[in-house]
């Protein structure tokens, strides 16, 4: 139906009404503080400008931190901790709440920067930033910390309305992912504990302890005192000094190249390779140099103009706790050193000038970086290829089903390799045509349609570019072969990875892991980089709509490619029935837009020889032997697992079809083996698609019978949706349960079974042992565990 226009009078009244409601909210919230200000007196917002001493033999980081790490920061923590309330440190609970969610899909303005230790120094600045605290700012007494700190308030409250023993969490508690966040302001507290008993804190997860809410209890009635951070030990100290030295130098050569490593390490947790306390630091930006005090530069983005003459890079400690599903860990040491001097340094070339920070600059880093070798580049990136790809699957780009959905739930990566010949004539293929690579993210407030369009135009263009490139680079009969496939150099793990999507999260680690995928990238220097520039380096999380859609349908492009690449090894006759096999349902203009229309198929005829029927299947086998010698092989059950056990997790893991879409995405199960050890495996749900290419309507594509379980010792993902535990002996039988899932009510009877509900009186119990092992097994790149995706089934 059409509406005819409003009225000018009609548009008054709604304007007036809507003002109506403002005034009326400000009132309720001004009444609800005015309580505590009769009480306690008015707030002060200076109050933990400066943290209260602690008692003598009391320390935060010894004795509150550890709680929180353990039963706050598991859902309070990064971007999508509800009501941006962060527990990872002293100062994201001294800067309290927020109401204004940071992923937001339907802003049409960018929104401001909230980030802590960035965007403001002191709670009471944040106070001026729309953030409440969750500590007592009036009177500094136990009552007042108690009654008016809305920390211990929620944490009382779950003592007092402890959940049920078992079944699932009731009292209307919402848990999905884009669940409206419930952020009591104030005296606000009042009404909600009246209004969601259910509702204190851990959020739908069992009460501490006694002893646990007993020192976080009176800690909170003493003022919530704090001794600050940790300095750096002197070890740590050194070398900071040594790699600030190494980052600030003068040469054209070195600033270009600082700059150039700034940007693709700055979500990066740094640490000293011959540190033994492995303490993490971050590469910023000052506008001071070393030895002097920093000065951060606070831009939205690694690639927006700093506003000073001259950059300066800086390392800074980590303050937060160190979680899972942001943990990105990134060695230096005295042979990276050398390396990266070699490649960009020492090596005979000029950079005539600086490049600016336009925003053309930003969206084109094959321009901005034009003086740099792309052979260096491409090494650089390669070196740490697990790491690159970890940005845009822990970045904060990668967070939600409409972000996932671009991409399959189980594919190998590889990559091509660098060689001089290749390399150099890429280099004239990439400085003609750096205009049709530029990427959609040159703002953070942009339009839709318009802009994706001419995106996707130039895409085209650089595809029938690159194929006529790589047909004259590949004339040779047999020259389209394995040897394209960058072996690691015999010895460097990065050489192939393996991307696993969890509905609304997704996690790549080394090595090629499960059975034979549906499909794989094959990722060459230009696409790797766009990858980083569009998905890490470019992406503004407080974007408008424009700019988080762009950046997503651009994706699509990036994945098509490197689809494509990989195609390209297959017989010709094989490659369009291959990509039709992956992109079933689609229209033939769309089919063919996948590779940038009909005339970018490659012409060059595959040099390898192909014996079965399944030629797909076949290259990845062949891929896997190649790169045999230095495939990481930590998640192989036959590699890492006792022959007792061996047999009843290949049979679990070979459960297929629609039994499988009951199960959630990703859950981690504990097996209690016969000698008496506890082991850890994660069950990872592939589900199948007809196609990928769709920003919405991912329902229509699922085809359940077609979905497969990938079973790994030890802990991938960082968002588990279940706990399940069972002995050895009772292994078949889980798995036949497994097999006979039908409906939600099939699934819950097998929760009562085999699962750890969130109701368990043995959940907190359970998820620390798993935890300490998933530390002790996985020491590098475990973090804290994220329960915000945890199911209540």
């Amino acid at each position: 139906m059409i509406h005819p226009p409003q009225s000018k009078a009609v548009r008054m009244r709604r304007v007036a009404s809507l003002i109506t409601i403002v005034i009326l909210i400000a009132a309720c919230t001004t009444i609800a503080t005015r309580r505590f200000d009769d009480l306690f007196g008015p707030a002060d917002p200076q109050r933990f400008d400066h943290p209260l001493a602690p008692p003598p033999g009391q320390s935060y980081a010894q004795t509150i931190q550890p709680i929180l790490d353990r039963r706050c920061v598991v859902c309070h923590a990064c971007y999508d901790g509800p009501c941006q309330l962060k527990t990872t440190s002293w100062e994201g609970l001294a800067r309290g709440a927020n109401k204004t969610p940071v992923y937001d899909a339907s802003r049409l303005l960018a929104a401001t920067p909230s980030r802590l230790f960035v965007d403001a120094d002191k709670p009471s600045e944040w106070r001026e930033r729309d953030f409440f605290p969750v500590l007592n700012e009036h009177a500094p007494t136990p009552e007042a910390n108690r009654t008016a700190g809305l920390m211990h308030r929620l944490l009382v409250l779950k003592q007092q309305h402890p959940h049920p023993t078992e079944g699932v969490v009731e009292g209307g508690l919402d848990f999905s992912i884009d669940r409206s966040a419930m952020c009591p302001a104030g005296a606000e507290i009042d009404r909600y504990e009246r209004a969601t008993p259910q509702g204190g804190m851990p959020f739908g997860l069992p009460g501490l302890s006694a002893a646990e809410h007993g020192v976080l209890a009176r800690w909170l009635e003493q003022g919530a005192p704090y001794e600050g951070p940790a300095a750096p030990t002197p070890l740590a100290t050194q070398r900071m000094a040594q790699w600030e030295r190494f980052f600030n130098g003068d040469s054209p050569k070195e600033r270009l190249f600082s700059r150039y490593a700034y940007e693709h390490l700055f979500l990066a947790h740094l640490y000293f390779d011959d540190d033994p306390q492995r303490q993490y630091f971050k590469l910023v930006r000052s506008a001071t140099p070393p030895g002097q005090p920093l000065q951060l530069i606070a831009s939205r983005r690694p690639v927006d103009d700093p506003g000073v003459e001259r950059v300066y890079y800086r390392l800074v400690p980590e303050r937060e706790s160190i979680v899972a599903k942001t943990h990105m860990p990134y060695a230096l040491g005295a042979q990276r050193m050398a390396r990266w001097r070699a490649l960009f340094i020492d090596a005979p070339y000029a950079v005539e000038r600086l490049p600016g920070y336009s925003a053309d600059t930003a969206a084109n880093p094959f321009s901005t970086f034009e003086a740099l070798p792309v052979s260096a580049r491409y090494r650089f990136m390669l070196d740490e290829a697990e790491f690159t790809i970890m940005g845009f699957i822990k970045g904060p780009v990668c967070r939600g089903q409409m972000a996932l959905d671009v991409i399959e739930d189980h594919f190998w990566v590889v990559f091509l390799a660098p060689t001089n010949d290749f390399d150099a004539a890429q280099s004239k293929l990439l400085a003609r045509d750096a205009n049709l690579l530029r990427l959609p993210t040159g703002s953070s407030d942009t339009g839709v349609l318009i802009p994706w369009l001419t995106y996707a135009n130039l895409e085209n263009e650089y595809l029938k570019a690159k194929s006529d490139f790589l047909a004259q680079s590949l004339q040779s009969p047999g020259s389209l072969n394995l040897r394209l496939i960058w072996d690691g150099e015999g010895s460097n793990r990065n050489a192939a990875l393996t991307v696993f999507r969890h509905f609304d999260s997704a996690s790549v680690v080394k090595g090629m892991v499960g059975e034979s995928p549906k499909s794989a990238w094959v990722i060459g220097y230009p696409l790797l980089e766009r990858i980083h520039y569009l998905l890490v380096a470019n992406y503004d999380v407080y974007g408008n709509v424009g700019h988080q859609l762009n950046s997503r349908l651009y994706m699509d492009f990036l994945r098509m490619e490197g689809e494509f690449n990989f195609i390209t090894l297959l017989p010709k006759a094989q490659r369009v029935a291959t990509r039709d096999q992956w992109y079933r349902g689609e229209s033939l203009a769309t089919r063919e837009q996948v590779y940038g229309g009909p005339s970018t198929t490659l012409p060059v005829e595959s040099g390898i020889r192909f014996t079965t029927a399944d030629p797909k299947r076949e290259l990845l086998g062949m891929m896997k032997t190649k790169l045999a010698p230095v495939l990481d092989t930590r998640f192989d059950i036959d590699r890492h697992v006792a022959p007792p056990l061996r047999a009843p997790l290949h049979e679990l893991e070979s459960v297929r079809g629609s039994a499988l879409q009951w199960l959630p995405e990703s859950a981690l199960l504990v097996v209690d083996a016969p000698n008496g050890d506890k082991l850890t495996f994660s069950l990872l749900r592939n589900t199948a698609h007809a196609s990928v290419s769709h920003l919405l309507g991912e329902r229509r594509e699922l085809r359940p019978d077609e979905d497969s379980l990938t079973v790994v010792p030890g802990v991938i993902g960082s968002y588990p949706n279940a706990f399940y535990r069972a002995t050895a002996a009772e292994l078949p039988t889980m798995t036949a349960a497994i097999r006979q899932l039908r409906s939600e009510a099939d699934y819950a009877a097998f929760s009562r079974r085999w699962a750890v509900r969130r109701t368990n009186p043995d959940f907190w119990a359970f998820s620390d042992a798993l935890v300490d092992r998933y530390q002790k097994d996985q020491t590098l790149e475990a973090g804290i565990l994220d329960y915000n995706r945890f199911e209540n089934r």
